[in-house]
Order: structure tokens, then C-alpha cells, then sequence
């Protein structure tokens, strides 16, 4: 298992050096959202990686489609039929400015992987691109996105005419053609990958097939890896803990719900159900296909997480146990609090707040150990093509929301989500959407001060709870208001 691992002296991972993944293919053939989820991967495992958008720095620097010149995009808005040279200096202006923050990721930031989101739809420009980078000692990866199913294209088309910052409070269908004039200027002049003497991945249509070139390394191997696993289809993702048990705080103890905790199950299914609603109304207005009963919904093999899905069950929805979703083990720490573990065990109490990911006490996982267990969850959420609701245990939707919304591992145990709250989860082609909503203030739910209701700790396990665990000034929710 690769994920997450841990940075050498360099900077840099597996002796791997400098890699530029570089997107290429016609507009709305996924190739932002591979990127974003690349990346995502990628900085779950640890390698220092950033996305460089073309469109995104272009409009930085001159503003959204409307603000620029009519030849930007497409010839055919002009009558004679080229870019005016005005224009041909402007958008070398953009690749160029584009390119160099890359130059300086690498240089300045000791960046592993960059991803230069753009068409490069032409020989010429992947071996302007070739010969600017490896100069640099940067090994370049061509990502060819393919795709001849008219149907996912078309399901691109609108799902980007909505996120697409050019495309802001436009007429759906007038984003719509201005976005299919895009794509038959770039049509015209597209060169698919050919050239074998450079390593390259081509994807057809986003996961039905795949054809590499000259790939080596296990870097590299692991980004093939990855890509292998993911689609584009529009999803929802669900988080939510578990229900409180009869014996709270111990991981020993298999234990079952309590009678709060069944009516907390009995809501979630509930206020799931109503979130659910509203998002399938909101694809319908996108034009997107939708399935009311297509809703999976994962739990760990614990009585606790398993009990807590049965309101979905009985309602018909696919329940599906996951042994590998079991909480952090605590070792020596089980059913202590954060204060009798320091008066106990001062020694590593003080290397764990040295390092909360890293730091495995005796007879137990560190938050390192739990995400390398949890890589083949991450692999089958990715596959997963329908809506996700996962009722887990706190570590477990530590690590995977810290995946899902792009923290970097040592952010891991800082995450919080109490029990009462949903996390929703959609990824896009322009980012992760996530939000919080609050639907239980029952038992087993603390105050906002952190006081508890009801005389017990909100967190399953008392080695879980994140008092103490911080590692930089905001926390897992304002992460995910500043990610959206």
C-alpha cells in the first residue's frame, strides 16, 4: 500500500524527481476533474502536488468569456476566419505566465507533481512544452483524455456550463452553445497523441479503456494506478457517524446501540433522505439523469455503524459491510480520556502531540496506519457510481473527508464531525462542493463548548477525540468552507 507516506529529506517522494502531468484533449472530455482528482490523490498519499489551470489563470489575469477579445476561443466569431495578432500576443501571454508559476512551484516550493490543466492540442505545442520542462530536469507525462460517447460528452457539457466560473449566471442553453462553438474550433485543428517517443496515458472515454506509453517508476505506476479507478459520473457523498452505543468508549466492546441511538438512526435515515431529495431536484434542473433508489450506503462491521444503517435497509436501499472501516485501535489508550492518558503515559502523550498523525501509542494504529488501511476504500469510492452514504466512526471519516476535500495527511486528526452532523460531499469539475448540516442534538451529542449533554464524550472512543490533536490554527470545518 502507497498512502499516505512520508516526505524525505528532498522534499520530494520515492526518489521519483520532478514530474509534469500534462492534460490534453478537446473541451468537456473530463480533463479538469481528472486533474482535481489526481491531485487529490496524490496529496492524500504526500507527494507536494498542485493543479495549474490554464483557464483559471487567464481568468485571473483578464476576467471571464464575456471580457474577452470575440477571436479568443473560436475563429469563427470573426470574418476573417483568424486570431488577430492582438489576440495571438494575449493568449501567449496567458501560456507563458501559466507555465512559469509552474517553473516556480518546482523551484520554490519543492513541488513533486504539477498538473498543467489545458487543451495542448497540438504536436507543436507538447513539444514546445517537452522542450521547455525537461531542460528543467522535469519528466513529463502527456494525460490524453478520448472520448466518442456523445452522451457523456453532452453530460460534461452541462454539468460545466454550470460550475464553470465562465459560464456564471448565464442561460443554461445559451452556455451551452457558446460552449459547443468552443469545441468545434478545437476540432479543427486536435492532434490525438501519437508520438511514442514520450510517455503518455490515454484515457477513453474517462474509464472504459486505457493505453500508457513508456511509463516507469512506481511513482508513475500509482498514478496509472489511480486513474484507472475513477469516473465522472455526478454523485452526492454522504458522512455521518454512528449512533451512540450502550458501552461508548471502549474498543474492546462490540457494542450495540443505545435506545438514543436507534431514534438517532431512525433521523439520519430521515434528514439523508430529505438532503437527498433536493439534490436530485437540482440534477434534474442540470438535465442530468436521475434515479431516486440509487443509494448505496457503506458502514464498518461494528454493531454500532452496522445497527445504525438499518432504517436503510428495511426501506430497501443496499447496506454494504466494510471490516476494514473499523475505528482506530487505541492500544494502551482504550476507553482513557485525553486527560488520564497524559497523567498515565506522559512520555507519549508528548510524542503524540508531536506528531498526531504519525504517532502510534503501544498495541496501537497511528492515523498513518489507518489511512494505508483504509486505501482500498478510497479505490471502490472512487469506483462507486451511485450516491454514497457512509456511516462510519470518527477516525475513519477523518481520513476519508481529509481525502475527499484535499488535506494534506498531517491534518488528518484535526478533522472534526460530531455526531448530529452530515457531511455532503459532490465532486466537480471545478473543485469539491462540501458542506456541514446539523439534523440531531440528542444523547450522545457535546455543546458547542465543548460541555457534555448528557455526562459522556460524543466520540466513540475517548482516543479519538481531537483535544490536543491540532495542528494548525483552523480546523476540519473551516477547511471545508474555504475547499468548496
Amino acid at each position: 500500500m502507497a498512502a499516505p507516506l512520508y516526505t524525505t529529506e528532498s522534499g520530494r517522494l520515492f526518489h521519483a524527481g520532478k514530474i509534469l502531468v500534462v492534460a490534453v484533449g478537446l473541451p468537456a472530455r473530463g480533463k479538469t476533474h481528472i486533474s482535481r482528482a489526481l491531485e487529490r490523490y496524490l496529496r492524500w498519499m504526500g507527494v507536494t502536488t498542485q493543479v495549474f489551470s490554464l483557464g483559471d489563470y487567464r481568468r485571473k489575469r483578464l476576467g471571464s468569456a464575456p471580457s474577452l477579445p470575440p477571436d479568443y476561443f473560436t475563429n469563427g466569431r470573426v470574418s476573417s476566419g483568424d486570431k488577430s495578432p492582438e489576440t495571438q500576443k494575449l493568449r501567449r501571454e496567458i501560456k507563458d505566465g501559466c507555465e512559469q508559476l509552474i517553473l516556480d512551484f518546482y523551484s520554490k516550493e519543492k513541488g513533486q507533481v504539477a498538473i498543467y490543466d489545458a487543451n495542448n492540442a497540438t504536436k507543436l505545442s507538447r513539444q514546445n512544452l517537452t522542450e521547455r520542462f525537461e531542460k528543467e530536469g522535469v519528466h513529463i507525462i502527456f494525460l490524453e483524455s478520448l472520448c466518442d460517447d456523445q452522451e457523456t460528452v453532452m453530460a460534461n457539457i452541462r454539468s460545466v456550463k454550470i460550475t464553470s466560473p465562465d459560464y456564471k449566471n448565464w442561460p443554461p442553453e445559451e452556455a451551452v452553445k457558446d460552449y459547443m462553438s468552443r469545441i468545434k474550433d478545437h476540432e479543427r485543428y486536435y492532434q490525438p497523441m501519437d508520438e511514442g517517443d514520450k510517455s503518455y496515458i490515454k484515457i477513453i472515454n474517462v474509464s472504459e479503456r486505457m493505453m500508457v506509453n513508456r511509463i516507469q517508476g512506481y511513482l508513475q505506476s500509482r498514478i496509472v494506478f489511480f486513474l484507472q479507478n475513477i469516473h465522472n459520473k455526478y454523485r452526492t457523498i454522504y458522512l455521518a457517524r454512528s449512533g451512540q452505543s450502550l458501552i461508548e468508549h471502549s474498543y474492546k466492546a462490540d457494542s450495540d446501540l443505545s435506545p438514543a441511538g436507534w431514534e438517532y438512526a431512525e433521523r439520519l435515515k430521515e434528514f439523508v433522505l430529505e438532503r437527498r431529495a433536493k439534490n436530485l431536484e437540482h440534477r434534474r434542473k442540470m438535465g442530468l439523469p436521475v434515479d431516486e433508489n440509487k443509494l448505496v450506503v457503506w458502514t464498518s462491521a461494528r454493531r454500532r455503524s452496522h445497527h445504525t444503517a438499518w432504517p436503510f435497509l428495511h426501506s430497501g436501499y443496499r447496506v454494504v459491510e466494510k471490516p476494514i472501516m473499523s475505528e482506530i485501535n487505541p492500544g494502551i489508550w482504550d476507553g482513557l480520556s485525553p486527560e488520564l492518558a497524559r497523567e498515565r503515559y506522559p512520555d507519549e502523550w508528548e510524542r503524540f502531540l508531536k506528531d498526531p498523525y504519525a504517532h502510534r501509542a503501544p498495541r496501537a494504529e497511528s492515523y498513518h496506519d489507518l489511512s494505508v488501511r483504509l486505501e482500498p476504500v478510497i479505490m471502490e469510492l472512487e469506483r462507486e457510481q451511485d450516491d454514497l452514504l457512509i456511516i462510519g466512526h470518527a477516525s475513519v471519516i477523518r481520513c476519508l473527508l481529509a481525502y475527499l476535500i484535499g488535506l494534506p495527511a498531517s491534518e488528518v486528526p484535526a478533522v472534526e464531525i460530531a455526531r448530529g452532523d452530515l457531511v455532503e460531499v459532490q465532486p466537480a469539475s471545478y473543485g469539491v462542493h462540501s458542506q456541514a448540516f446539523h439534523f440531531w442534538s440528542g444523547p450522545g451529542r457535546s455543546h458547542e463548548n465543548g460541555e457534555e449533554n448528557d455526562g459522556t464524550n460524543y466520540y466513540e472512543n475517548y482516543a479519538e477525540a481531537t483535544a490536543g490533536k491540532r495542528v494548525a490554527s483552523t480546523g476540519g470545518a473551516t477547511h471545508m468552507e474555504a475547499l468548496a
